[in-house]
């Protein structure tokens, strides 16, 4: 029998940014965990600390970080900030699923 191409391949590493609750970030994470979509949730991102989509996902036992633009003078350092967190988990793609943060040009 011949598998399909998106189950014969490593699954793709990516990189969740959330908001708030993480509705969104939370079925990504359960239909990954089943082997339904070909992607490894590599960490999840939240601007705000207190977003309640930070504990499902550590429930899950995936990494979670927050970073805070109050936490940085201007929207170049925190997207700074951000990319370089980002980078230590090399996701190959970042899904932003429910994030409402707007990013510029240069971060995208």
């Amino acid at each position: 029998m011949r598998q399909s191409t998106a189950s014969a391949q490593s699954p793709l590493p990516i990189a969740i940014l959330i908001s708030g609750r993480g509705s969104n970030m939370s079925v990504i994470a359960e239909r990954a965990a089943a082997h339904d979509i070909p992607v490894d949730v590599r960490v999840v991102v939240s601007d705000q600390p207190q977003a309640a989509g930070l504990a499902i996902a550590a429930s899950m036992n995936i990494p979670t970080l927050s970073i805070s633009p109050r936490e940085h003078l201007d929207r170049a350092s925190y997207e700074a900030a951000l990319a370089r967190a980002l980078d230590a988990y090399a996701p190959r793609l970042i899904v932003l699923a429910g994030f409402m943060r707007i990013l510029s040009p240069t971060f995208v």
